[in-house]
């Protein structure tokens, strides 16, 4: 415990860390100069070391998470049966025959048709029986469980969301010098059709679209040996570094439009640029002899140019190419699946582009998305074959330009420019790491470095196209001259090729020329002078030069450019000897100008002659008057233009920086007064009020210079804040202005909208400076002297480590010990003081009132340890001072101060790291490090701050965000405190912080997350346990003499001690003392869980940082040992309080994600859409019925206890349980175990209910699953991993380089950045990340997943036992034993690895064992239920899930067999368990099952001890009998695909069971479970409806009670065929028989159970009325029970189902029925079957003929089945005997007239129904349809033998009958249908105008074929011979005329309701209305006599009715 007992070191290493340098040796000034003190300080910044301040164990917990990459390697592969591949090699689909069962009663199947003693037993489990004493078995148990454990539960666990991991500080990247995205351009070859001249060429980008030039030039040559040497005499000497011919270009902002050119010059020669290229464009090299004499003339003239005129060039051609459209058709080209698309290479460009904070500029945004991968394309080689010739007029870069955006828009220049013949080749490849032998752009030679000599490669530097915003960060001085044009126009003299030789020269004497202009290519590396290329005869010519100059160090007024202008006379004329050089004249540019750099635009005026003396101290425009006087071309006037750019790191080009580095540097010493600043003098008295404001000027400068000097701005304006100043004899104090400036420039920086800030809003420049840069301002100069024998110098005071050999490091390291920057690898010889300091604190602390701990702490700091501090007392501290700063700040100042305060902070901390470490640690206490008014200004910047936060959380809502900021960068400050500091004080600042945050008036829920956030920082400290822990006293885990308490009694143990132990578990004012951190976190905690916030943000926040900070024990590797672990455990008991408490916000939903493959079979979507059969209603009575989903257990147990349920998200409730899982798996065990012995018992029963929650919430979703995750999820998680590694790959050292080689993401990712840059990649690839998601990523995941899962699910086991192994000393053993059981028999229920399942199923074991008769007795259902349970895994596919089942179910039974009631009723259960499987499970493996009974028998046979009982016997025929109904299984499985069939044998193995209740009852169970499956509600509520009156019977025999129903007979009104339940008669039930009608149904609780279950199943059905019917038998029992919560919940039932037939009434689809018959032998004893068969609402009579055809077919092929397609009589000998035959006809219900008096509702017409009837039309002539005069109608009635609705969806036809309809009735019948229509949509409430205008249009219509009318006209037209028809005539009659009437209605109906547009349409209708009616009136008035002639007698034979005499064949028909 050593390691945690003590405080440690704070192991603070303050380290220089040599600068990375990308060069052999760091760009600095040449040797020898006194440089001034600007560019000294610029150097000193740019090579001085980076200082970094570290702790140790900073981060430690953290660093484990990297580990897990490898993870899956060490796990084993966890079995899970969901995994398992079932081999389905499915039968083929038999033949349905029912042979076997076409008995239809009776028992059938009792012979065992398999005989199982054939089957080999599988393996059996070992030492079954094997133990001497319970606690034996115990401990072989915990063995087995305990061994092979992972122990890290953490590192399992998916880290939680991070967009709450605020303790994570991104460190920011090493500062470096920066570069775009770099291109290797490789110049392979220029040829031309001739090859007679040396040429050179020049390469450079150009961008297009911001028209400008973006690299430097790049010179390259690929002449031969040859026509080198032919230029011998003009290059003295060639250095290597000239030979280049690959250049590497850099591009930071890539736009489309980036082309780059290519310019070829050559020797100068006589003639224009045309009369030059001539020959290149009209000879060939290889062409005939004539040609031949002209190449070699041509050579010859070439020669002698060069050797004349080698050093003067001409234009030639240029060519072009848009590396874009390279770039971009490149990585088109790619293969795209290829990953590294969008990772690149080792480092992508968008990783490179996150570093350096940059212009979020539009032009950025809308870049066309290909290319923004510039790092990524393939390699590509461009030919370019088109070359321009120079147009000499047309040289300047504008024209340049021009021709490229003619080039983009037609691919070619217009005007015709004349092309070359020739090509160009190039290789161009993305660049990641830098090839060997390449030189910088000061040809400075880059790592890595080549062995031999070869041909090096340059980098050639950018000129980006907007600002980038990096630092500078090395030495550069380059100046660029670009000379532009002459204008010699109005010259007259011969000056036409024009040449300008240009110098650099630090004086006047022709000897000060300086080396320093860089040379072009095979040539010198530096020259002295350069003449720029030539345009023939040209008098104002334009030129292109680039010249490049490395600026010396130090510059004077001395140093100028000099041009001299050259006329170059190109022929040797006779008179002129040598040279060809005529003088034009001279111009110059100084190139300081009033000590400022000179840049930009000029225009000069040439001087004529010589120079004068001096002239380099003036302009030439402003040179004072000469004598003699100067000679100027064109009168003085600027005619020469030129540009200077300088690419410098020395030279501010600003003027506000200028001005304030030159007057500090003035301040330093050395300076003269009055000082010159620009234009204006400074005295000595005035230096300080202009440095004031120059101090204050500065934020005002240029956003890109003041980044450009960011860190040496900020360095000296720290120096200045710490250095007395004086001035003119007087100390002026710059502090408070040089502080102001600061604040200032850190708020425009954090404003800036170019510059990007990480995560937690801090920017990312001032963040590297402060990390990386920022180190004490060095002590004044004038104390130096005075003191210096205690200060070391700034060298020496911190451990360096640079690049050195290993026994310099050792050295180092033994200083460093010895100065005490202490280092982690050596033991500290001396105990620290602060230890005592601690003890001290603890024993006053011991003594003191209890109220606060830290009272005492600050008593004890006020007298401050003086003595022990070494550093002089007068020396000014920086951290003082800055204290001292933030206190005394006001106004805009102050409140910019503590906005971004996290700068502030970090500089002190860091400051304050120094001062520690210059210290001499063993001679200064902790609290005597820093003075008492520092203390005191730190206290008042914190509460400053809080209040700040509080302030803006109360005024302005909309800043939030900033208080977030500004509370999170607070928290850090104390981190860092905690480890500078005194701890005491520290915590005394925290206490302030917490009383300050709760005193505000803000939401809780914004307080308690700012709280939360504040302290999860805290404690994320790497010394936090040892800060909590430290206050606990050795003695408080109690002792406990050994695991297993069974030897204790209860009363031994004191109350005093057990209410101790309870109390360890709570979150008690005395813990909160003790561990103070902890108690605020858990006090957090607890107030945000019992909050109600938005969305539980709140909630999530306190669970993540609970969770997080236990993950970082957890993989901390000071932590390993289970001692420590169980004593960091202890520190979180009380969070296990307080996760019991909250069970009721858990989620329980946790397991419902997975639907998948619960163990109850079925398919996911089934169990998704349909509530499952036993509902929570039913579970709350019965505890836990058979086939719960996991997740109705849950619920149920909530809705039992009335809670609220569920307010947290399941993940978050998921990272809650974890929390609690982890501190159950490490406290200690015996601890635990007396808590659950003291524990109340509703406490107990809350502990299981959470166990419960965790076995559903851990459970293993499966491989498959995976795929299933949203990419939501995905895209936040990936965020947050970006995030989480952002921050950790900060980190030096080896966990950042292991996270590096880890991951291939982008990892750099800035935090907006990230944002914008991910968009652009999706449409990279539009693929959801899920599926790059390889499959060994997935399996790896489901390996994790799945040990994740087996280790929570073992805690809990774990737990459980310890619970059980408690039992002997609890006072209520049964109800414990059952409350363990029912979680075990939940965590069964889910999806377990085996290794669990073996180890639960050993523990099943052992409570079989050891409370065997406790079990049998009292837990009747659990029984139930565990013998379901146990049945189900022998029958699993996985070997070693299938023999722990075995070895379990043999020993249920055996241990029940003692008592014999026990045995039977195991036996029972047993038997109902298989049959409920049997019949639920589709994917049921019987082959399995069988081989498990073997098992057991095996087992049977083989245990010794009960051989000469009767148990095996009785196993024996248990088995029998199991098998028997496995039988049934097999039947079941053919009929698997015709649900019909499957029914109707379901229904009868259940009617098989008619003797045996409690089967019968499973079977009616399973029928119901495969009904609700189908959607056929109503059939499976009638399932439950007989299996209540089966119940209903057996209670009536039991007892007589008013309020129970009377058998079943009381059931009739649901249905009548209920009473088929009324056979179970007397002598079957004799209720004392043990093991009979033992289940948990048989009870009056049962019987409600299954009633509210039909109930629901009716509602779904839509049968609304029948809910009701149901109700009315259960509320009586209701009522007798006093439930009125239940009554009440009922009667809301009741109230809904009527609210729906009022809402639903008419709208209601019933079924739909058909009559099916078989015929054929091939049916078996289906042949010559009829059937009613009910299809759901809307079913077409194609959809069952196509599902009942697709079936059989498959059954006897497709060939053997005919569909017959009319619904005539069969007549079975026109059949084919060898085929099937299947007729389908629509029947409809059928009703008498008597019965529709009762039934007037849709649902009574649709309710209780027998009767089905079917019409067939015929002729007499024998075709089916004829003219009205001779269509027949034959009706068909068919009687089933129950009615519908049913317990199965075909009913068989026992009954037919039909009579025929005359062609007159076939008539009326059609009048009176039409009537009814009419008037039915004449008066609906709600008129359907389409519908009635389609029924008019019917009736009324013009040409209605077989229309009424034709009707009229066939019958009505005279009167009928025969007198039996007089009454048909006469009802036709009737019936026309109620039509005509209807019609009328109509029509009138129908104006209402027509729109205008149909006005025309309603009078044709009125219209064909009236022609109707006229028609028909004649044939309506005329009446027959005889009908109405007086009746004077009656006879009887008249009164005959209607109805029967349509019966009566009429005799003529017979005849």
């Amino acid at each position: 415990m050593q390691e945690l007992g003590d405080f440690p070191d704070d192991d603070l290493k303050v380290e220089q860390v040599e600068k990375e340098c990308r060069t052999v040796r760091h760009s600095v000034p040449e040797d020898g100069l006194e440089l001034d003190s600007h560019v000294r300080d610029c150097v000193k910044s740019y090579i001085q070391p980076w200082l970094l301040v570290s702790r140790r164990c900073q981060g430690d917990g953290w660093s484990a998470y990297s580990e897990r990459e490898g993870l899956h390697k060490l796990l084993r592969k966890q079995t899970f049966e969901s995994d398992v591949e079932p081999d389905n090699t499915r039968k083929p689909v038999k033949s349905p025959t029912l042979e076997g069962l076409s008995n239809d009663s009776g028992r059938t199947l009792t012979s065992s048709d398999f005989n199982l003693r054939c089957l080999t037993p599988d393996q059996r489990v070992e030492g079954l029986l094997a133990f001497s004493s319970h606690e034996e078995l115990d401990r072989i148990n915990q063995e087995a469980r305990h061994g092979n454990r992972h122990p890290e539960l953490f590192a399992l666990y998916p880290p939680a969301d991070e967009e709450d991991a605020v303790e994570i500080r991104p460190i920011p990247d090493c500062p470096k010098e920066h570069t775009g995205d770099r291109i290797l351009v490789r110049c392979q070859a220029i040829k031309f059709e001739i090859d007679i001249e040396p040429i050179f060429a020049t390469m450079a980008l150009y961008d297009l679209k911001e028209k400008k030039k973006i690299s430097e030039n790049f010179y390259f040559d690929l002449n031969s040996e040859h026509l080198k040497n032919i230029l011998k005499p003009h290059t003295p000497h060639v250095d290597q570094s000239t030979l280049a011919r690959s250049a590497i270009f850099s591009i930071t902002y890539p736009s489309p439009d980036i082309y780059l050119v290519i310019k070829i010059e050559k020797v100068l020669q006589q003639g224009e640029i045309g009369d030059c290229a001539d020959p290149y464009m009209t000879l060939r090299e290889c062409e005939s002899v004539k040609n031949k004499d002209k190449l070699e003339k041509l050579r010859g003239q070439a020669e002698t140019f060069c050797q004349r005129l080698g050093r003067y060039r001409m234009p030639f051609a240029w060519a072009t190419v848009n590396i874009m459209e390279v770039i971009s058709t490149a990585t088109m080209e790619r293969d795209v699946t290829d990953s590294d698309s969008l990772k690149g290479g080792k480092s992508s460009s968008i990783e490179r582009r996150a570093q350096f904070p940059r212009r979020n500029s539009e032009r950025y945004n809308t870049l066309d998305d290909q290319f923004c991968n510039v790092s990524a394309f393939k390699p590509a080689t461009i030919t370019i074959s088109t070359i321009f010739k120079q147009e000499g007029d047309r040289l300047s870069d504008e024209d340049l330009l021009k021709f490229l955006s003619e080039i983009k828009k037609t691919s070619t220049p217009q005007r015709r420019v004349k092309t070359i013949s020739g090509s160009i080749k190039l290789d161009m490849s993305p660049i990641h790491d830098t090839p060997l032998a390449c030189l910088s752009t000061e040809l400075i030679p880059l790592i890595p470095v080549a062995e031999k000599n070869i041909r090096p490669i340059k980098e050639v530097l950018e000129f980006p196209s907007s600002e980038v915003f990096v630092p500078h960060n090395i030495y550069r001085n380059l100046l660029y001259v670009y000379p532009q044009r002459l204008n010699f126009v109005n010259r007259l003299t011969s000056a036409r090729n024009i040449s300008i030789k240009m110098q650099f020269k630090s004086g006047e004497d022709p000897a000060c020329s300086l080396p320093v202009i860089f040379g072009k290519s095979s040539g010198p590396e530096f020259l002295q002078e350069v003449y720029t290329a030539v345009t023939y005869h040209n008098k104002s010519p334009d030129f292109y030069e680039e010249v490049k100059l490395a600026l010396p160090a130090r510059l004077t007024e001395r140093h100028h450019l000099l041009f001299t202008f050259y006329h170059i006379s190109c022929q040797q004329k006779q008179n002129q000897s040598g040279s060809c050089e005529t003088l034009i004249g001279y111009s110059w540019l100084p190139i300081v100008n009033n000590d400022r750099l000179q840049t930009g635009q000029f225009c000069l005026p040439i001087a004529l002659e010589r120079l004068p003396v001096n002239y380099s101290l003036h302009t030439p425009e402003k040179l004072p008057l000469q004598s003699p006087p100067v000679k100027w071309m064109e009168g003085h006037k600027g005619i020469f233009n030129l540009e200077l750019q300088a690419v410098s790191s020395v030279h501010t080009q600003d003027n506000h920086l200028e001005r304030f580095f030159t007057l500090c540097h003035a301040l330093e010493g050395g300076a003269t007064f009055p000082l010159r600043v620009r234009e204006e003098k400074i005295p000595e008295n005035k230096l300080e009020h202009e440095l004031k404001l120059s101090i204050i000027s500065l934020p005002s400068s240029r956003l890109e210079p003041l980044v450009l000097f960011l860190h040496l701005v900020l360095d000296k304006l720290f120096t200045l804040i710490m250095q007395p100043m004086v001035i003119a004899g007087q100390t002026a104090n710059l502090a408070q202005i040089a502080f102001e400036s600061v604040v200032s420039i850190v708020n425009s920086l954090h404003n800036s909208q170019e510059l990007i800030r990480d995560q937690l809003g801090r920017n990312s420049l001032l963040a590297t400076y402060l990390y990386w840069v920022f180190r004490l301002p060095d002590p004044p100069r004038d104390m130096q002297n005075s003191d210096s024998g205690s200060i070391p110098s700034a060298e020496s005071r911190y451990s360096t480590m640079g690049r050195a050999t290993a026994a310099t490091v050792g050295s180092m390291l033994l200083h460093s010990r010895i100065r005490s920057s202490s280092n982690p690898d050596i033991p500290a010889p001396h105990t620290s003081a602060e230890d005592a300091e601690v003890k001290s604190i603890l024993c006053a602390q011991g003594h003191n009132n209890p109220g606060s701990r830290m009272s005492t702490i600050v008593d004890l700091n006020n007298h401050q340890n003086s003595t022990g501090s070494t550093r002089p007392s007068n020396r000014k501290q920086f951290h003082e001072e800055l204290a001292l700063q933030m206190v005394v700040s006001t106004g805009v100042c102050r409140e910019n101060a503590y906005k971004y305060a996290w700068f502030f902070f970090e500089l002190l901390v860091k400051s304050m790291a120094q001062h520690v470490s210059l210290l001499e640690k063993d001679s200064v206490p902790r609290r005597g490090r820093f003075s008492d008014r520092f203390k005191d200004d730190i206290t008042t910047i914190v509460s400053v701050v809080t209040a700040e936060i509080g302030t803006i959380l109360v005024k302005q809502h909309k800043e939030a965000e900033q208080a977030e900021k500004i509370n999170i960068s607070l928290a850090f400050f104390l981190y860092d405190l905690l480890s500078l500091m005194d701890r005491g004080f520290v915590f005394q600042l925290v206490k302030n912080y917490c009383n300050q945050m709760s005193a505000k008036s803000v939401s809780m829920p914004t307080l308690i997350s700012m709280r939360l956030e504040f302290l999860r920082i805290l404690c994320s400290h790497e010394h936090y346990l040892n800060l909590s822990l430290f206050f606990s006293s050795p003695g408080s885990a109690p002792a406990s003499p050994c695991p297993s308490i069974s030897s204790q009694t209860s009363s031994s143990c004191s109350f005093q001690e057990q209410q101790r132990i309870l109390g360890l578990f709570e979150l008690s004012q005395e813990f909160k003392q003790q561990h103070y951190l902890t108690g605020l976190l858990l006090t957090e905690l607890s107030a945000a869980l019992d909050m109600e916030s938005e969305g539980g943000k709140v909630q999530r926040k306190a669970i993540n940082a609970i969770s997080s900070l236990l993950c970082s024990h957890d993989l901390d590797h000071r932590c390993i040992k289970p001692e420590v672990r169980a004593k960091v455990a202890a520190l979180y008991l009380s969070l296990v309080g307080i996760i019991i408490d909250s069970t009721n916000y858990l989620d329980f939903t946790v397991s419902d994600t997975r639907g998948g493959k619960n163990k109850t079979g079925g398919t996911e979507d089934d169990l998704e859409n349909v509530p499952p059969i036993n509902q929570s209603v039913a579970m709350a009575i019965a505890g836990n019925p058979f086939n719960t989903l996991g997740r109705n257990a849950l619920v149920s147990m909530a809705s039992m206890q009335g809670k609220s349920v569920a307010t947290l998200a399941a993940d978050t409730s998921r990272h809650l349980l974890a929390c609690f899982l982890w501190v159950m798996k490490n406290a200690d065990r015996s601890l635990i175990q007396r808590w659950t012995v003291d524990m109340p018992h509703s406490q107990l029963n809350k502990l299981l209910e959470l166990l419960t929650i965790c076995v559903s919430c851990f459970e293993y979703g499966g491989k498959q699953s995976s795929d299933k995750v949203s990419t939501q999820a995905l895209q936040k998680s990936q965020q947050a991993k970006l995030q989480l590694e952002e921050a950790l790959l900060g980190g030096m050292g080896a966990r950042g380089e292991m996270m590096k080689r880890v991951g291939g993401m982008d990892r750099t990712m800035g935090h907006r950045e990230n944002l914008r840059w991910r968009k652009d990649l999706t449409q990279w690839r539009q693929t959801n990340d899920k599926q790059d998601k390889t499959k060994a990523e997935l399996d790896q995941e489901a390996i994790i997943s799945g040990n994740l899962a087996t280790e929570a699910n073992l805690i809990v086991l774990d737990l459980l036992e310890t619970i059980v192994q408690a039992v002997p000393l609890a006072e209520c053993k049964d109800s414990v034993v059952g409350g363990v059981l029912r979680v075990l028999l939940h965590s069964l229920t889910c999806n377990q690895s085996s290794t669990f399942l073996s180890h639960t199923f050993s523990t099943l074991r052992a409570l079989v064992v050891k409370f065997g008769d406790l079990m049998f007795e009292e837990e009747a259902e659990q029984c139930a239920d565990l013998c379901q349970k146990v049945l189900q895994y022998c029958s699993s596919p996985v070997d070693e899930n299938r023999s722990q089942a075995c070895a379990t179910l043999y020993l249920i039974m055996r241990y029940s067999y003692s008592n014999a009631s026990n045995f039977s009723r195991v036996k029972m259960q047993v038997t109902m368990s298989l049959a409920s499987l049997v019949g639920k499970s589709s994917d049921f493996q019987e082959e399995y099952l069988r081989r498990s009974l073997r098992t057991i028998l095996a087992y049977a046979e083989e245990d010794t001890e009960m051989q000469n009982t009767l148990l095996p016997s009785q196993v024996d025929e248990l088995l029998r009998n199991l098998n028997s109904i496995l039988s049934d299984t097999v039947k079941m499985r053919e009929f698997q695909e015709d649900p019909e069939m499957l029914m109707d044998l379901m229904y009868r193995i259940a009617k098989g069971y008619q003797t045996s209740p409690d089967l019968r009852l499973t079977w009616l169970q399973n029928m119901a479970e495969k009904h609700n499956n189908r959607k056929c509600y109503t059939e499976s509520a009638m399932c439950l409806v007989h299996a209540a009156a089966l119940v209903a019977e057996y209670l009536s025999m039991l007892e007589d009670h008013k309020y129970l129903p009377i058998g079943s007979v009381t059931f009739q009104n649901i249905s009548t065929n209920v009473l088929e339940e009324s056979a179970v008669s007397d002598d079957i039930l004799s209720p004392d028989e043990d093991g009979v009608c033992s289940g948990r149904y048989f009870t009056e609780s049962g019987l409600v159970g299954l009633l509210e279950q039909a109930a629901e199943l009716f509602s779904n059905g839509s049968l609304f009325e029948t809910v009701n019917e149901v109700y009315k038998i259960i509320i009586p029992v209701l009522e007798a029970h006093r439930d009125f919560r239940k009554l009440s919940s009922t009667h809301d039932k009741l109230k809904r189902a009527f609210d729906n037939i009022i809402l639903k009434g008419h709208k209601r689809m019933f079924g739909t029925y058909f009559r099916v018959g078989f015929y054929g032998a091939k049916f078996g004893d289906l042949d010559e079957r009829e059937f009613i068969y009910k299809e759901p609402g809307i079913t077409h009579l194609p959809e069952i003929s196509h599902r009942l055809e697709n079936f059989y077919s498959q059954c006897f092929g497709e060939e053997a089945l005919i569909m017959i397609k009319d619904s005539t009589p069969v007549d079975r000998k026109q059949l084919n005997p060898s085929k099937a035959y299947i007729q389908i006809t629509f029947v409809e219900p059928f009703f008498d007239d008597y019965e529709m008096k009762d039934r007037l509702t849709n649902f009574e017409k649709n309710f209780n129904l027998r009767r089905f009837m079917y019409t067939t039309p015929f002729t007499k002539s024998g075709r089916p349809r004829g003219e009205l005069y001779e269509q027949y109608k034959r009706k068909t009635i068919l009687t089933t033998m129950h009615a519908f609705p049913y317990i199965k969806t075909r009913i068989n036809v026992i009954q037919k009958e039909e009579f025929d309809l005359t062609p007159i009735e076939v008539a009326i019948e059609d009048m009176q249908k039409k009537t009814r229509e009419l008037a039915v949509a004449t008066h609906r409430e709600q008129p359907d105008a389409k519908m009635l205008q389609m029924l008019l249009q019917g009736s009324v219509g013009a040409t209605v074929n077989q229309g009424p009318l034709e009707v009229a006209q066939v019958f009505l037209n005279e009167i009928p011979a025969d007198p039996k028809l007089f009454r048909h005539h006469n009802k036709l009659r009737l019936c026309f005329k109620e039509f005509i009437m209807r019609c009328g209605e109509a029509v009138e109906k129908n104006k209402h309701l027509i729109t205008f547009d149909q006005k025309e349409y309603q009078q044709e209708l009125k219209k064909n209305y009236n022609r109707l009616r006229e028609n028909l009136r004649p044939m309506l008035e005329r009446k027959i006599p005889e009908l109405y002639k007086p009746i004077i007698r009656p006879r009887l034979e008249n009164r005959d009715s209607f109805k029967r005499l349509s019966f009566r064949r009429a005799p003529e028909d017979n005849s």
